[in-house]
């Protein structure tokens, strides 16, 4: 290759690399494979090699992580690096990790333990008690997430001996049970899923509230001593796990100890053939030199460390035949379709079934029932049909049915998304998510209608639509398991109280897709009826500032179907409010955009957003140059510094109170 060809690939490379980085590390989600990310990692590795006037300060080769939000936790610079591994991909690799080894420690010794996928944690404590916990960030600096991390059963707040100081390193992951238990969560609450239990273990250990972090069930595993005072002399790895399992650490499991590279191999091979029974991920296994002092010798390059290595399993191909499509309905209406072939055994587990994605994959691939295809689990909870070996031409490329295979409905496909959906609000698949999202605090507010009693009432059969949660009974409450009288009495008169509740509560309420609070609220002071809104034309909704062509079309489409009206018309018949009681002369913050940020004593930021609107004014989540007022708590971050480089106007809550007083 040329240098314009390489310069052109590593330009490519380093662009997309860097944007996985960013996503992977920063929002918790990854668009590509890990395996198809190592491999670009490795071509862009060769050609700086190759070309060294290529490697660029920005390089994705050099970054041993992802940087720190400092708009969310406060930094902590590590004094120890926390420092990522050298990869290895093939036996061979091995072999030459070994001869760089055995060059300067002919006897060296090695362990092999598993490599967890997940979060890369720090752990501090002093005299046996935890004092500082922080990610590991890009290595050099990270976030301190202490608060997040006492609430992992797995970490011990106090350790079994005080040592005097010790600072520990372990993966922070959630196991398969906790990832799907928070799926189901997300779905019903018609949240983006995590696509994987390591996102969902890095985006549940950096929240800013730590009882998020706390519902989210994580565990951790102790993988390495960072630094030691006092407490007992350790010359090996093999016998520090073995102290930080007496000190009480979750250590990881299956580590060993190998005399040679063959008997690492072996260890390796046995590690993954038994991934797919693991209650958690691995991404592969590790390779340390035992020896401490000889780690002292081998040293650390600017990345990596000499005395180990990252083995990467391969994602595991295999071919089976197509025997049919299972389409199944999600909580949120979206027609998911499922591959069924013949059974497989991939990464140690036998599998029948793998998601096809959505419909435009079928299309890109030409899918037929009967076609040879080629599924992977590559460390994944789900195998995914990856491409087709053979296509079998007596049948016709499989299409996904035009109406919902739950309540025989028309499905749509709207601009710009991938996904078919039922828009049907009696739709059987989506009623407990869509009960949940008309009792939750910013819709109806029906307090004690929550998850756990609706999905009961459904079961029982005493709710199917909305409307029929204002046609219980006390004695139907009072029967189910841990209701009485009193929780029966409580739950009649929060649900009577919703009767009362403003207009956009219930626009709100049914859930349309795109309509969020805001939305809800501009529709009911646009329209202030729900007879209005529903003989509002598709050109009346467009007109409303902040509305797009998607937000129109799908709230008049769903109002439109005949499902829909009839639940509003139940609803109007049990005495549900259906007219706007905002209604205000009192404008003064008409024509004016809010950005509230930091904390907030006075007032929720709910509370405060209510009054804005209250008084004709708008909030808006981002500071621009279209903001006229920045409402700054204490620990305001980016947001006020931005406001104050725009010469934008900045209220604390003292004179917001006043402003709204006078």
């Amino acid at each position: 290759m040329d240098f314009e060809l390489a310069k052109k690939r590593a330009d490519e490379l380093t662009a997309i690399l860097n944007d996985c980085i960013e996503k992977y590390y920063m929002g918790n989600e990854s668009d590509v494979s890990d395996y198809d990310y190592d491999m670009m990692m490795r071509e862009l590795s060769k050609l700086e090699d190759e070309f060294p006037e290529l490697l660029m300060p920005n390089s994705p080769t050099h970054r041993v992580g992802g940087r720190s939000d400092e708009n969310l936790f406060s930094s902590v610079t590590h004094s120890v690096p926390m420092e990522s591994l050298q990869d290895a991909f093939s036996n061979n690799e091995l072999y030459d990790f070994e001869r760089r080894v055995t060059t300067v420690f002919p006897n060296a010794e090695y362990t092999v333990e598993p490599k967890i996928d997940g979060l890369s944690c720090s752990l501090e404590y002093r005299d046996g008690v935890l004092v500082r916990a922080s990610t590991r960030g890009d290595g050099l600096v990270g976030e301190d997430v202490t608060a997040n991390v006492r609430t992992i059963r797995s970490v011990p707040l106090t350790l079994n001996e005080k040592v005097p100081f010790i600072e520990v390193r372990g993966e922070v992951y959630m196991s398969h049970e906790s990832f799907d238990e928070l799926v189901e969560r997300q779905e019903l609450n018609d949240e983006k899923p995590f696509k994987n239990p390591r996102n969902a273990a890095s985006g549940s250990l950096r929240q800013k509230d730590a009882k998020v972090t706390a519902s989210r069930k994580l565990d951790i595993f102790i993988f390495n001593i960072q630094q030691i005072e006092g407490g007992k002399e350790l010359n090996t790895h093999y016998e520090s796990l073995k102290y930080l399992s007496e000190l009480g650490f979750s250590v990881v499991p299956g580590f060993a100890l190998c005399k040679s590279i063959d008997e690492c191999i072996s260890k390796i091979q046995n590690i993954g053939d038994n991934r797919g029974s693991l209650p958690f991920d691995i991404d592969g296994a590790v390779i340390k030199v035992n020896d401490f002092s000889q780690r002292q010798t081998l040293g650390s390059t600017a990345k990596f460390p000499k005395w180990a290595v990252a083995f990467k399993y391969p994602p595991e191909e295999k071919e089976t035949k197509l025997l049919s499509v299972d389409v199944q309905v999600g909580r949120t209406g979206v027609l998911t379709p499922t591959a069924v072939f013949e059974p497989i055994t991939l990464a140690g587990t036998t599998v029948g079934r793998a998601t096809l994605n959505n419909a435009d994959f079928i299309k890109e691939k030409k899918i037929a029932i009967g076609d040879t295809i080629v599924v992977r689990k590559a460390g994944d909870i789900i195998p995914e049909v990856v491409t087709v070996a053979k296509h079998n031409h007596e049948n016709p490329e499989y299409t996904l049915p035009s109406v919902c295979p739950a309540c025989n409905s028309k499905t749509i496909r709207e601009e710009g998304e991938a996904a078919i959906r039922c828009l049907n609000p009696d739709c059987p698949a989506q009623l407990l998510r869509k009960l949940i999202h008309f009792c939750s605090r910013d819709a109806m507010d029906i307090e004690g209608l929550g998850d756990a009693v609706l999905e009961v009432l459904v079961n029982e059969k005493l709710i199917s639509k909305a409307s029929d949660i204002y046609h219980l009974q006390a004695q139907d409450i009072a029967s189910l398991d841990r209701m009485g009288e009193k929780s029966a009495q409580n739950l009649l008169t929060a649900i009577e109280n919703s009767k009362h509740n403003d207009l956009y509560r219930v626009i709100f309420a049914l859930g349309i897709r795109h309509i969020g609070q805001k939305a809800a609220k501009l529709l009911s002071k646009r329209f202030n009826t729900m007879d209005n809104l529903l003989n509002a034309t598709l050109e009346e909704v467009l007109s409303i500032d902040g509305f797009g062509g998607v937000m129109a079309k799908t709230f008049t489409d769903t109002l439109a179907l005949e499902g829909t009206r009839e639940l509003i018309a139940k609803l109007k018949a049990v005495g549900v409010n259906m007219e706007n009681l905002s209604k205000t002369e009192d404008l003064r913050f008409a024509g004016q955009t809010f950005v509230l940020t930091g904390t907030l004593s006075q007032f929720t930021r709910t509370e405060a957003s209510e009054i804005i609107e209250k008084f004709g004014g708008k909030t808006s989540s981002s500071v621009s140059k279209k903001t006229s007022v920045v409402l700054a708590g204490e620990d305001a971050g980016s947001k006020l510094r931005k406001a104050n480089e725009l010469g934008i106007k900045v209220i604390s809550e003292d004179e917001f109170s006043e402003m709204i007083r006078n």
